[in-house]
């Protein structure tokens, strides 16, 4: 008996110190709003989660990532900042790891940007009990992802860069030319850029979801970039050398 509750706590504790916590920040893509070359009504409806271009469409965060085998979705999570109009919880099938999105509003996409970096600062913590287990996200998550449009390109953000504490965070930015102007700031906040843009690309969920196959795997960056590269050559026909030019790793 003492030995099965030893492996009982043995197990428990393993599965708690190997937990890993996802969160993506989706600046829903925004005709009105944004300074982008405009899309079809329904998928430039920044106000509309359900048929953005970002969130609810094919390759949407939340339809992607929903469809994928790879993933379960959890529930819908109710968040007390009204920029963010879905937010949405899974896990990983075969892994302990979680994931949070939210969908912010695509004019406050300002603010989305400033929320995703000070998260990397290891700020703006924030936590979600799920089956008794407390799951910890915002500066406290492992890994944390900004989609969307560039909105670096058109203005600048203040916020609380500094690093919090010495946490390892990884960084993913699927967004235009997202590695010259997003690299001032990860340099404050010290985060890993694991995955970044050095041209115009579209910022869909496959290659976040491909890349993060590989983070879980704790495959090394280069091979997540690989990964990220190889989904967006799947999905755009671009040309693997042109998806390696245009995603990148580190600095």
């Amino acid at each position: 008996m003492k030995k099965i509750l030893f492996l009982f706590i043995l197990f428990s504790s393993t599965c708690l110190f190997s937990q890993r916590t996802i969160h993506v920040f989706v600046a829903l893509c925004d005709n009105a709003n944004q300074g982008i070359v405009p899309v079809p009504k329904t998928l430039g409806n920044g106000q509309n989660p359900r048929t953005n271009l970002y969130w609810g469409a094919l390759y949407g965060v939340k339809t992607h990532f929903k469809r994928s085998k790879d993933w379960v979705f959890i529930k819908s999570v109710k968040s007390d900042n009204p920029k963010i109009l879905e937010r949405v919880l899974f896990k990983h099938a075969t892994s302990n790891t979680y994931l949070l999105a939210d969908a912010y509003d695509g004019k406050y996409i300002k603010q989305t940007i400033t929320h995703f970096l000070e998260a990397t600062a290891g700020n703006n913590e924030e936590s979600i009990n799920h089956n008794s287990v407390n799951l910890k996200f915002g500066g406290n998550a492992n890994l944390l992802s900004y989609i969307g449009h560039n909105g670096l390109m058109e203005f600048s953000v203040r916020g609380n860069f500094t690093p919090k504490n010495k946490m390892k965070r990884d960084a993913i930015m699927l967004a235009c030319i997202s590695k010259s102007y997003f690299t001032p700031y990860l340099k404050q906040t010290k985060a890993i850029p694991l995955v970044w843009s050095t041209g115009l690309m579209a910022p869909e969920a496959y290659t976040l979801k491909w890349a993060i196959d590989g983070w879980i795997q704790k495959e090394t960056n280069l091979q997540i970039r690989e990964r990220a590269a190889n989904a967006y050559n799947k999905y755009q026909k671009c040309g693997l050398k042109g998806a390696k030019r245009l995603l990148v790793t580190g600095y």
